[in-house]
């Protein structure tokens, strides 16, 4: 009988073991609120097998270039504008998985308090990425401020502008570096995910904010070969649970928006 109850405890054990070391994926994301939400969703992962390991990255080029090198599985951090431009720029076939939050992008000052305070030739930062740059001037132009050549051009560029009756000057800068100029320019134009790290409250702080409809969602993004497999769809499934939605809206107060 000792026998038996050792077999069988060593046999659980065992289980135990495998089911927790599991199946290893190696996903990319931006610190907030990406990495954040995988963090979530890790013990929840486990529990089906799926071993989570997340590299964090503060660029927007990194995590599409390692998963398509093979040395990531997934990344999760753009929207699809972004990975259409990355796909075409770049020579790359990375696909969508599923689309997670949405996180309107905004402008923010120190130097005024109201779009209408801006004096002309005021200084505007805007990312020098294609499709968040598009992503920037389209805003401005609802907000009135310019009027781009194509009013739906997603990878607008200054150069695009048709009307710009104030004589903005635009400062071009990658994304991530955009919060690091916010003392030095009169309005920057900052993607929440950063705004978030920079301790702004885009609810509050924005000048200007897209609405809830805004199109630029978040996607998990992986590669033709790997998209379907059971790690992956387990990591889709787990990142659009009601857990997710529920810490969303606790945690973010509005600055990030469930897709889903």
């Amino acid at each position: 009988m000792k026998k038996v109850l050792l077999f069988t405890a060593l046999a659980a054990a065992l289980t135990a073991g495998l089911a927790q070391a599991g199946e290893k994926l190696v996903v990319a994301a931006t610190p907030v609120p990406h990495a954040e939400i995988l963090e979530l969703i890790k013990p929840t992962l486990a529990k089906e097998g799926v071993d989570l390991e997340i590299k964090v990255f503060t660029d927007y080029v990194q995590p599409n270039v390692q998963v398509d090198q093979k040395r990531l599985d997934a990344n999760y951090f753009q929207t699809l504008p972004y990975l259409k431009s990355f796909n075409e720029g770049k020579g790359t076939n990375l696909v969508t998985v599923i689309g997670v939050h949405v996180e309107p992008f905004g402008g923010y000052s120190k130097k005024v308090k109201t779009l209408a305070e801006l004096k002309d030739g005021a200084t505007i930062a805007i990312p020098n990425e294609g499709s968040n740059s598009g992503r920037a001037l389209i805003l401005l132009q609802k907000a009135g401020l310019i009027e781009l050549k194509d009013p739906k051009n997603a990878l607008a560029t200054p150069k695009d502008i048709a009307k710009n009756p104030h004589n903005f000057k635009f400062k071009e800068l990658e994304s991530a570096l955009l919060p690091r100029v916010l003392d030095q320019v009169d309005l920057d134009m900052i993607n929440t995910n950063y705004a978030l790290e920079a301790g702004l409250n885009p609810a509050k702080d924005a000048l200007v904010i897209e609405g809830a409809d805004s199109p630029y969602v978040n996607f998990l993004v992986s590669r033709p070969d790997n998209k379907d497999s059971a790690a992956i769809q387990k990591l889709a499934k787990a990142l659009t649970s009601p857990e997710v939605k529920e810490f969303i809206a606790k945690k973010y107060s509005g600055a990030v928006l469930p897709a889903f």
